[in-house]
């Protein structure tokens, strides 16, 4: 498998993301530059995050380029950071992963993720350790910005219409879960006029309350001042804050895949243009954009080919259905105060969020996994058994079969040996009758 996963290169802080994984990314991303340029290094709220972010100034110093070391910071902040300061960056994230994770996320000179192929050339640089070394006298000049917080929460005022949402005063409930995001999300929103009321805001690295990743179940207490306080929105990061999640104003979760298209569909009801998902994505997005008589695109897995490919198509909007959405007005990378700023925006042109997400088709979906010893040959051979049939099949991501009322989506697992497997159809007897069809599908075919 790949060093770098889909996003980054991920592990237990101290036993596989060490000082020296660190240092050594750092100088292999250095000697790919050319020993040229500046390179911004950041990090999320994490206990390991400082010494790792030192060993990566070390690596990038060594090399003989500038750093620019931009302390704690959200995943979008250092994005944005790059993108006019510096011409590649760091990140020291395990975004969402558990608290004893940490890991090294490249950022491309505009701002978006690090492309595939770059990454490629960064990980032989890192596996043949033939690192560019400066002389003593040319190793690289080291600055400190304790601005990029700030400058990026400009970014995204500048990015909607921050007078309409001032003059609603909207009360908003936001837990942060102490990552990032803390130090940005609720500054943005009272910049923006809110009544904002914040629980887990504090930076702690232990994430004492909850784990980074915000999924319902660990989230009641949010849903809960939001009825409680008669709040019109509640929200909640990642341990990076490039994704963020939702409650209307009664309390309830709004499914990842619903705010996709509801967004999506707001997008294109002012701005018409293409649209990007992942071929894993509800099909609600497909109903919006031929509603609106658009394209969609479907892309592989991975935020980072969203992107691409809107900036290849000059997409107006793009996104994954895990509260990763891409707003190019702002950035081309998931960005959870984007979303949340976006959302106040649609809110104060008099809609609700509970509206919204009943202004979407109603769709259901199962999923789950199997272990797979030999994925590339399974996946081949359930290729081969798809291919020629009287349906639709995507090979973009994994093998994705098109019903006549839903689909079914067989892919790979980039990190460990098991084989996903998604379904969507109106009812949720069908979603579960076209995920068992994969399951017989992939335990025929699996080594």
């Amino acid at each position: 498998m790949a060093f770098f996963g889909t996003n980054g290169v991920r592990g237990i802080a101290n036993e596989y993301i060490t000082p020296q994984l660190a240092i050594d990314v750092a100088k292999s991303l250095g000697t790919y530059m050319g020993s040229k340029g500046i390179i911004a290094i950041g990090r999320d709220t994490r206990i390991s995050g400082e010494m790792l972010k030192s060993a990566s100034i070390a690596g990038a110093l060594s090399t003989g380029v500038t750093v620019i070391d931009i302390g704690t910071a959200p995943i979008p902040a250092i994005q944005y950071y790059v993108r006019d300061h510096a011409d590649a960056g760091i990140g020291v994230t395990a975004s969402h992963n558990p608290r004893e994770y940490n890991g090294i996320k490249l950022v491309a000179g505009d701002g978006s993720e690090f492309s595939r192929e770059g990454e490629k050339v960064v990980e032989r640089i890192y596996m043949s350790k033939e690192f560019s070394t400066a002389n003593w006298d040319r190793t690289g000049n080291f600055h400190i910005d304790n601005n990029a917080n700030e400058y990026y929460i400009n970014g995204v005022i500048n990015s909607v219409n921050a007078e309409n949402i001032r003059e609603k005063r909207f009360k908003v409930v936001v837990d942060t879960g102490c990552g990032a995001g803390s130090l940005t999300l609720p500054f943005l929103l009272r910049r923006l006029g809110c009544e904002v009321i914040t629980l887990n805001a504090q930076i702690d690295g232990t994430f004492p309350w909850r784990n980074p990743e915000p999924t319902p179940d660990v989230l009641t207490e949010l849903a809960d001042i939001v009825k409680s306080s008669g709040a019109d929105m509640g929200v909640a990061q990642d341990g990076d804050a490039d994704r963020a999640v939702f409650f209307d104003e009664n309390g309830d979760f709004i499914d990842e895949e619903i705010l996709l298209s509801m967004m999506a569909k707001y997008i294109l009801e002012n701005n018409k243009g293409p649209i990007v998902t992942p071929v894993s994505s509800s099909q609600r997005m497909l109903d919006v954009a031929e509603e609106a008589e658009v394209e969609l695109h479907w892309t592989a897995v991975g935020s980072i080919n969203v992107a691409r490919k809107m900036m290849e198509t000059g997409a107006v909007f793009g996104g994954e259905g895990n509260g990763g959405l891409i707003f190019p007005e702002h950035q081309y990378c998931r960005d959870g105060a984007m979303a949340s700023a976006k959302l106040l925006e649609i809110m104060a042109s008099g809609k609700t969020l509970s509206s919204l997400v009943k202004s979407v088709p109603e769709y259901f979906n199962s999923k789950t996994k199997i272990r797979c010893s030999e994925l590339q040959a399974a996946m081949e051979s359930i290729k081969e058994h798809v291919m020629g049939g009287k349906y639709e099949v995507d090979t973009t991501d994994g093998v994705k079969v098109w019903h006549e009322d839903g689909w079914m989506l067989i892919r790979p697992s980039g990190t460990e040996p098991i084989i996903r497997i998604f379904a969507e159809a109106k009812t949720k007897e069908r979603a579960e009758e076209l995920m068992n069809e994969g399951v017989e599908l992939v335990e025929k075919c699996k080594v």
